[in-house]
């Protein structure tokens, strides 16, 4: 009988370590897989972050998409603060430093006064000025 209860407690003992040993490699699995995650979620906002603010030849970078925003403000403010004519009917555009200039002016000399208004502007690389003048109605 001291036999069976020996060997019945060596049975329980190690039916014992091999519950500690099972919620120990669960826990430890558990803990791998949330560091793989976590991991994996910090490369992807790595990539993502890298690669989503890079421009290419079409498409602006959100840096350049900034500049140029702030570009044709600038540009917009000087038009609109010549005393010598009034642009309301002038849309402007900027794509990488490039102001695009379109819409309706009365004269030549309108037309050609916008351009060079744009070109005075801060950062300004380059003026595309597709601006129509207006035929005379008589």
């Amino acid at each position: 009988m001291k036999k069976q209860l020996v060997s019945v407690g060596k049975q329980t003992k190690v039916q014992n370590e091999k519950n500690i040993m099972k919620k120990t490699s669960v826990s430890t699995g558990r803990v791998v897989k949330l560091s793989a995650l976590i991991t994996c979620l910090g490369a992807l906002v790595i990539v993502g972050g890298v690669t989503g603010c890079a421009g290419t030849s079409t498409k602006q970078s959100t840096g350049e998409y900034i500049d140029d925003k702030a570009e044709s403000a600038r540009v917009q403010k000087a038009l609109s603060a010549d005393s010598e004519y009034k642009y309301g009917d002038v849309k402007v555009q900027t794509f990488k430093g490039v102001v695009q200039l379109s819409g309706f002016v009365n004269s030549r000399d309108q037309k050609n006064r916008a351009g060079d208004l744009a070109r005075k502007v801060e950062g300004v690389r380059e003026v595309e000025n597709n601006i129509t003048v207006k035929e005379a109605v008589n």
